[in-house]
């Protein structure tokens, strides 16, 4: 980072510095995808090797484990992800019940992975991806290349069964190519708007073939942990309703992570 850190970026240094300390020694951790989640594994790394903090951790994309095991951290092999103790990750929107949007950084099918290993799963954010109803931000799913165009118009077909009709279905594309993500897969992007029945349209979406998986998680995360530009952080505890109201030094966060 150079010159005048934008007030987002602080925001989710300062939810970031936040989420590590929930991290101790001898923990499983996952270790989420995207802008928020790599200023959080920067706060990590720094905690390993000024520590000494000994943990494991599942990284959800290439990018992720690059950027982790850079900073030293030890990373499980993928076949042995199978209990971690928690995972820290972003989020595209979040509603009341900590239904999220998730897979704007394209890494959603290992980071649901990820998550339903974990017990325990930590969003990070920023205020700006806290909404009351799901759906402004696209809804990614995750189809196979084959036969993408069918895949496609099958899910226009069961999202006007379960009234959301007259919606934007489009490919996501790196420039002139389909976006390709780690499993070799493509993703739509479903402008829907507004989803009043987020697990409704999960299971819709699930069923239709060619559909490997699709962005919304629901029931997963526990505890979201939202940064402020100033320092402030409110912490969320679902399952015990608890609000806690804390602050955090932003001293020297954006030299942590200076490619971001």
């Amino acid at each position: 980072m150079t010159g005048e850190v934008p007030p987002a970026d602080r925001a989710k240094s300062a939810a970031a510095a936040q989420a590590v300390q929930h991290i101790k020694s001898g923990m499983r951790v996952g270790l989420g995808t995207g802008s928020t989640a790599e200023r959080m594994i920067c706060h990590l790394g720094k905690r390993v090797r000024e520590e000494g903090l000994n943990i494991r951790a599942a990284p959800t994309s290439a990018r992720t484990a690059d950027l982790a095991r850079r900073l030293g951290i030890d990373l499980i092999p993928p076949a042995e992800v199978r209990h971690l103790d928690v995972t820290i990750d972003g989020a595209d929107e979040f509603d009341p019940t900590l239904a999220l949007i998730k897979g704007g950084g394209g890494a959603l099918l290992h980071e649901k992975i990820v998550a339903a290993a974990s017990e325990r799963m930590i969003v990070i954010a920023d205020a700006s991806k806290e909404v009351s109803t799901l759906g402004a931000f696209p809804l990614p799913v995750e189809i196979i290349p084959f036969g993408w165009q069918s895949t496609s118009a099958l899910i226009g077909n069961a999202l006007e069964k379960i009234d959301i009709p007259g919606r934007e279905i489009r490919l996501r594309r790196a420039g002139d190519a389909p976006f390709v993500t780690d499993e070799g897969n493509h993703i739509l992007d479903l402008h829907l708007h507004r989803i009043d029945d987020p697990r409704l349209v999960s299971r819709a979406l699930n069923r239709i073939p060619g559909v490997v998986e699709n962005g919304l998680f629901i029931d997963l995360c526990n505890t979201v942990i939202i940064g402020h530009a100033d320092g402030r952080v409110e912490t969320r505890d679902l399952s015990t309703g608890a609000v806690e109201q804390t602050h955090v030094s932003l001293a020297g966060a954006e030299r942590l992570c200076p490619h971001l």
